[in-house]
């Protein structure tokens, strides 16, 4: 019998983009593995750097916010599955799709834990550490809200979990752990990827649209690149992402080594030239798809506790962990220096990837969890009393603001 799942992008993935557009695209395959037929739908605008759907057999809808239209069109395809692609779209979607298709199972992709993400950028501001006022910020009670409304929310990152099920008492048969799903990297590869000797400079990388990739960028520059400059003053940092601003481009200065290189057009090109991958993030949550970049190209990093959160459990990290803006450098000049403890690094790297992202350790389980909950659908929504009052009506502000822009509209 013919499965039909129904994505609801937040925008149009752009895999050479974000980590959020290649993560897209791992879920797209992990269903289509399932037997699945995809349609993938978004109010949102293409741009040159939106990947081609048709081109991995995936259909694709262009919609509309606070539009009758969209409930036609669900409810004539009559999908088995609607996957939201963050919290934003099932708050838009999420009760068309109730009252269209009551019997589809509802799956949030979270990508990441935007209201941790919020309440460390609150933090931040604050020069205080991250308090349970904080964490319970006004993002946080709406993702939550759409966690408890969905069937099955999807968390990148193990620590993600353990800050829901303890902080926020969300029962963990609503959450579900599926991190970065990767081919291995064979030892062929590992040792096909340029030397220590090959390489030159420090690297860092990520969407400028991403306010904390920004704010990383900032605090390169003020803090930490100054210290490492000093020590090293023939070392240039190659930063990169897409999306870059006035405000971005005029940090450029040849004079200090700080090149603001903008949008890489091949990732694993510039992230093999590099010697060092810097990544400096002062607030955020989920994974970071530069140090998974950075550990599939052999570049060594140094990193936040922030930045390396959930992405090497029990394992060596690829590199090291500092928050503190002179130990960062420090390290950052002794891995750019050190041929023998860049090696070791690098070794890590490859573990960590092979151990923690190999995507045949997830796909079994995931279809066999998915199966389960569309055959005890019912059952499952029973346990979810919460999810039943945020989807009554007394509680469905979104829903009845959203019928009010329609009618408006007219």
């Amino acid at each position: 019998m013919k499965k039909t799942l129904l994505v609801i992008g937040f925008v149009w993935p752009e895999p050479k983009s974000s980590a959020a557009g290649s993560r897209m695209l791992q879920l797209i395959e992990l269903f289509q593995h399932q037997g699945y037929d995809i349609i993938f739908s978004s109010a949102a605008k293409t741009s040159d750097n939106t990947f081609d759907l048709n081109s991995i057999r995936v259909k694709t809808k262009a919609i509309h916010l606070n539009d009758v239209t969209f409930d036609e069109f669900i409810s004539n395809l009559n999908p088995n599955v609607v996957l939201f692609d963050r919290f934003m779209t099932e708050e838009q979607y999420g009760w068309r799709v109730a009252e269209q298709c009551p019997n589809a199972l509802r799956i949030l992709d979270t990508e990441d834990f935007h209201g941790l993400r919020k309440a460390r950028e609150l933090a931040l501001k604050q020069n205080g550490t991250v308090t349970i006022a904080h964490l319970q910020n006004d993002v946080s009670k709406r993702e939550i809200a759409s966690i408890y409304r969905c069937d099955l929310s999807i968390m990148i990152s193990e620590a993600e979990i353990d800050l829901l099920t303890t902080q926020f008492n969300i029962d963990e048969n609503l959450l579900y752990y599926l991190p970065f799903l990767l081919d291995p990297i064979s030892e062929e590869k590992t040792e096909s990827l340029p030397s220590f000797e090959a390489r030159q400079h420090f690297i860092t990388i990520g969407n400028f649209l991403h306010a904390p990739n920004y704010d990383a960028v900032l605090y390169l520059k003020q803090s930490i690149w100054p210290l490492i400059r000093k020590q090293l003053p023939k070392a240039e940092l190659h930063i990169y992402g897409a999306y870059e601003s006035q405000k971005v481009t005029q940090l450029n200065n040849t004079k200090e080594g700080f090149l603001i290189k903008g949008f890489a057009e091949e990732v694993n090109e510039v992230m093999q030239k590099a010697k060092v991958c810097l990544a400096a993030l002062r607030f955020g949550a989920g994974l970071k798809g530069k140090l998974v970049d950075a550990m599939q190209n052999g570049t060594p990093c140094i990193l936040t506790t922030i930045a390396a959160e959930g992405m090497f459990g029990g394992l060596e990290a690829n590199g090291f962990i500092e928050d503190d803006a002179i130990s960062f450098a420090n390290k950052a000049v002794e891995l750019y220096n050190s041929s023998e403890l860049w090696k070791a690094k690098l070794q890590n790297g490859f573990q960590i990837l092979n151990q923690r992202f190999d995507t045949s350790n997830f796909e079994e389980a995931f279809s066999l969890h998915i199966q389960e909950l569309v055959r005890n659908l019912k059952t499952h929504r029973q346990g979810n009393f919460i999810g039943q009052l945020f989807r009554h009506q007394t509680m469905q502000s979104t829903k009845y603001m959203s019928k009010w822009i329609e009618a408006k509209n007219k």
